[in-house]
């Protein structure tokens, strides 16, 4: 479980096949901010780019690890297949602070950025959403943009799906690797983990959630 709160802004180093075959996925190499694994051991969660992976190696000498991506995985996200700057978060502790709002790493979709510019001191970042994910979202409700807890500010449904536009302030431009976005960058999407029973319990049929006797 994470929060949306990035913890570090890490560089993927390096992307290696795990087999010859569309079926196999790759190794990441990535490299951390300074100090950022003193406290990280095998098998722990990182979520990078809002996508839960599981710590497989760890170098001290070089401070780097490495995480194994399905080829399933690799389908269903975004920004993990290439080098680059990617978002990171260390998995929940029972003791931390919530600061932003719940979230399982699982990415529910793809979204494409629309617009993103700067608009006085903060930046307006505009994401066409896939139509199928439009009824989690609402005005002031939270959205998780490669693993960034943000708040959606405006909703425009269409046919070509949800588009949602987010206020960033240049804390989070600066500090996150969504100040590398563009027109046209897809991104990871996870919908509020409330949102998803919510919509869920009012969908079903109420006989179908009777306990037998």
């Amino acid at each position: 479980m994470f929060t949306g709160i990035i913890t570090g802004m890490g560089q993927i180093s390096a992307v290696q096949p795990l087999g010859d075959t569309a079926a196999h996925g790759k190794r990441l190499v990535i490299t951390p901010p300074a100090g950022y694994l003193d406290d990280v051991g095998l098998g722990d969660s990182i979520a990078l780019n809002g996508a839960c992976m599981t710590v497989t190696t760890l170098s001290p000498d070089t401070q780097q690890f490495t995480v194994d991506i399905s080829a399933e995985s690799l389908l269903k996200t975004t920004g993990l297949d290439t080098p680059g700057p990617i978002n990171m978060e260390k998995a929940l502790r029972a003791n931390d602070r919530l600061g932003g709002h719940l979230v399982s790493g699982h990415v529910d979709g793809l979204g494409q950025v629309t617009h993103f510019a700067q608009v006085g001191e903060s930046w307006e970042l505009r994401v066409l959403a896939p139509r199928v994910l439009g009824k989690y979202l609402a005005y002031k409700g939270s959205i998780t943009i490669n693993g960034v807890s943000l708040t959606v500010n405006r909703i425009a449904d269409s046919d070509a799906g949800t588009q949602v536009s987010i206020n960033l302030i240049p804390h989070t431009v600066q500090n996150t690797a969504l100040g590398s976005l563009a027109t046209g960058s897809r991104v990871n999407l996870e919908i509020d983990l409330i949102a998803r029973y919510v919509e869920r319990m009012l969908s079903a049929d109420p006989q179908s959630l009777k306990v037998p006797a």
